[in-house]
Order: structure tokens, then C-alpha cells, then sequence
């Protein structure tokens, strides 16, 4: 009979045993932690930077100067 290979195969299965049992202690782990949720003031900067970004994007489209006018200089008033 071949012993040494039967050790090796229940030593490579305890290790395999081993290698599950920490993942599962992990994942319990990370099951019991608390996810971070975002406070008054997050949510209210995020709503500003959406509302900047957006007024931004209008002012550009508002006083960009059309590609075919792009030999006139514009005006001195920004109203149009």
C-alpha cells in the first residue's frame, strides 16, 4: 500500500478545510459590519454639485459663441 500518498491527500483536505473555514469567518464578519450610511450634509453637498454642474453646462451653452460666427469678435454685453 502507498501511506504516503494517502497523507498527502488528507493533508491537502484538511488545508482545503482550513481555507473554508476562514472565508466563512470572513464573510460572518463582513455580514456583521455596518455599511456607513451618508449623514444630511453629504446628501446636501452632492445635491449642490449636481446643481452646479448642471448651471454650468447652461452658462456654457448660453454664451459659447457658435462655431460658424467664430471670425466675429462678440460684443461687449454678454445679454443677447
Amino acid at each position: 500500500m502507498n501511506y504516503y500518498q494517502d497523507e498527502l491527500t488528507a493533508k491537502y483536505n484538511r488545508e482545503k478545510i482550513r481555507e473554508d473555514f476562514s472565508l466563512i469567518h470572513i464573510e460572518q464578519h463582513a455580514a456583521k459590519s455596518r455599511v456607513y450610511p451618508p449623514g444630511v450634509f453629504t446628501h446636501v453637498m452632492h445635491s449642490f454639485s449636481i446643481w452646479m454642474i448642471s448651471t454650468g453646462k447652461n452658462l456654457h451653452s448660453r454664451y459659447e459663441i457658435p462655431s460658424m460666427h467664430c471670425s466675429q469678435t462678440p460684443s461687449g454685453s454678454l445679454a443677447r
